[in-house]
């Protein structure tokens, strides 16, 4: 059982950094593709950040050029660095795991998910 801790969420005004981190137990790096999604009030949960290796990550149109996905293979950690943020960043934030091949910004596709951190930014 892959489980998944997310941790790094806070408070942060527009233009602002933070670095959200997911410790991943019993990780297969060359077997599972990582992601991180999103969920605002009302909205659908939106994958925003997909990853198998870490090589060619992928990203949504909405983060792409601000955030990125990393991995510290030693420390069995996946980190997400999301610059210049803005009030629309606002949302739950999720890692995920999935035994899965191509990799998907669908969360359906996704085994395993930790409980979420949230990220609030403000004008």
């Amino acid at each position: 059982q892959v489980r998944l801790v997310e941790s790094g969420g806070g408070s942060v005004q527009a233009g602002g950094s933070l670095r959200l981190s997911c410790v991943v137990s019993e990780y297969k790096w060359s077997r599972f593709c990582m992601a991180w999604f999103r969920q605002a009030p009302g909205k659908q949960r939106e994958g925003i950040a997909i990853s198998r290796n870490f090589r060619a990550p992928s990203y949504s149109d909405s983060v792409k050029d601000r955030f990125t996905i990393s991995e510290d293979a030693a420390k069995g950690t996946v980190y997400l660095e999301m610059n210049n943020l803005k009030p629309e960043d606002t949302a739950m934030y999720y890692c995920a795991a999935g035994d899965i091949n191509p990799c998907s910004f669908r969360p359906t596709a996704y085994n395993f998910w930790g409980q979420g951190t949230q990220v609030t930014v403000s004008s």
